[in-house]
């Protein structure tokens, strides 16, 4: 695992709802059955922030939130909707710039294989696989690495809450049009999340989504040497 600054880290992850679960996951002490059954970091996100529900790719195939998208994996996750004229298309041309990068400092091989970006969109009503699949042909998102996803409406606000993507004032959030612009990362298996800002720089994008990228098996060099 590569080295990673824990200042920057756990200050990248304060606006997660999770972020306690981050923190809590180095406590150690606690006998199990003294207070509450011991869990690793990994269960408590899981249980708490991961909602197994069901969705469907830009390619038609239903998949399952947790099981399906997350389990074992490296993500990066970001809201849109396919008829957005304001910061959807400028998130998805930095994030595109930002996986270019990630995958020649990373290797291109990974992609597809254990590191995968997400695209929820926050209109599932009106946005079918069809329209997510050209929403994405649209701006030049290709391959297996990265999928568009839509899903029952109360399925897609349910995640949205569990992942701090809902406004805390229920007229804002109702305005689909008004979402979040920040991009989630995380390395599930290591329990390790954080974000940024989408309309940053995709140069600094890759730089924060590669301190949950480790080291290739393989000896591939890390970003951060």
């Amino acid at each position: 695992m590569q080295s990673i600054d824990r200042r920057r880290f756990l200050a990248a992850s304060a606006t997660l709802p999770f972020a306690g679960a981050l923190i809590a996951r180095g406590e150690q002490g606690v006998q199990p059955g003294k207070f509450a059954p011991a869990m690793s970091g990994r269960e408590i996100m899981r249980s708490h922030y991961f909602p197994n529900v069901s969705l469907v790719t830009h390619d038609g195939k239903k998949v399952r939130f947790y099981d399906d998208l997350l389990k074992d994996k490296i993500v990066v996750l970001n809201l849109m909707y396919a008829d957005c004229s304001g910061v959807c298309p400028t998130i998805t041309s930095h994030l595109i710039t930002a996986q270019r990068i990630l995958r020649d400092r990373f290797g291109a091989e990974r992609f597809g294989r254990d590191i995968f970006f997400y695209s929820l969109t926050v209109k599932p009503e009106e946005d079918t696989p069809r329209k997510l699949k050209e929403y994405a042909k649209m701006h030049g998102v290709v391959g297996p690495s990265w999928l568009f996803l839509t899903g029952k409406p109360d399925d897609v606000d349910l995640l949205r809450g569990k992942l701090g993507y809902a406004d805390i004032d229920p007229k804002v959030d109702k305005d689909k049009a008004s979402h979040s612009g920040m991009v989630r990362y995380g390395n599930e298996p290591l329990a390790q999340w954080g974000a940024c800002q989408g309309s940053a720089k995709p140069e600094w994008i890759a730089e924060e989504i590669s301190f949950v990228i480790p080291r290739d098996s393989k000896g591939k060099k890390e970003m951060h040497g």
